[in-house]
């Protein structure tokens, strides 16, 4: 009998590569596995030449995938997937958890007032939050789906937009009562202008402002002043203490915010090209994820 007539054995080696292949690491497959580095590469071995494929190039201390192992890890990973999936479900009803990876200004903005909803409608789901300042790894070690601005390119990955950024310009209730009855853009200038280096990558100062004034048919006067940030989350809380008129998107202006601490100043927008997008790892499914429970 060879080594591969035991299915025991077939699905460990298997389970052993796909550690490997999900991690880039045979150390770091040996630490997740709780096994030693040589028993991960001893069954890694043993798959390869089963296959009669190499699944891995190996050079020097650099680790990638051949283009079968590329293909065999899609294939292999989905269907671990529906394994882990069945037995949770077996194990657990149809409940279940999911881990969700987010910026935090978005998490705290936008989603956490929408999580009522989502317990109401999805009492079964059980939601964990990572939240990340930069476009994550998509790694399963971090979370089981993600919202970005960069989906993964992967295709054992679906993906589904939630809305293209727009930015409106806002200021404080203060601000505004000393600027409505004047005409604008005029007033505006009157006022630091807070700007946000993340919104375009690469960008000039005062960039934001420069795209937006194109677009509104006007020049930005040279006299105008300027207050830098590095988020737009500082330019908001600047700009809910009078500091001056900003930019900010839909989610961090909500409908409290809105009452409470902003004035939409009555302009118009400023697209930023952003597209946010709900990726959900591909467990064979032929329906894409759904947003619904998200986005409430």
């Amino acid at each position: 009998m060879s080594f591969f007539d035991n299915e025991a054995a077939t699905l460990r080696a298997v389970h052993y590569f796909e550690a490997v292949a999900r991690l880039n690491s045979f150390s770091r497959a040996a630490e997740f596995l709780s096994v030693t580095q040589s028993a991960v590469s001893h069954q890694v071995r043993l798959l390869e030449d089963y296959l009669g494929e190499e699944l891995f190039q190996r050079q020097g201390r650099q680790l990638s995938l051949t283009p079968v192992g590329e293909r065999y890890y899609e294939q292999v990973s989905h269907a671990l997937g529906d394994i882990a999936q069945a037995s949770q479900q077996i194990r657990e009803g149809e409940s279940g958890k999911i881990r969700l990876a987010l910026y935090s200004s978005l998490a705290v903005k936008w989603l956490i007032p929408r999580l009522d909803n989502l317990r109401q409608l999805h009492p079964e789901i059980e939601l964990t939050l990572n939240m990340v300042s930069n476009d994550p790894n998509f790694s399963d070690e971090l979370a089981d789906c993600f919202i970005t601005v960069s989906p993964p390119k992967r295709s054992h990955f679906v993906s589904e937009l939630l809305y293209h950024e727009q930015l409106y310009p806002v200021c404080s209730h203060k601000l505004w009562h000393q600027m409505r009855d004047k005409p604008l853009p005029q007033a505006l200038w009157e006022h630091p202008l807070l700007t946000t280096r993340s919104i375009f990558k690469h960008a000039k100062h005062g960039e934001d402002w420069h795209r937006w004034c194109q677009l509104g048919g006007f020049e930005l006067p040279e006299t105008a002043r300027f207050q830098l940030f590095s988020h737009m989350l500082l330019a908001a809380e600047a700009a809910r203490y009078d500091q001056g008129i900003t930019f900010l998107n839909d989610y961090l202006m909500n409908d409290i915010d809105r009452q409470q601490h902003f004035v939409r100043i009555p302009m118009h927008e400023l697209p930023t090209g952003t597209a946010f997008t709900l990726s959900i790892r591909n467990h064979g499914r032929n329906s894409p994820p759904s947003s619904h429970w998200v986005a409430g």
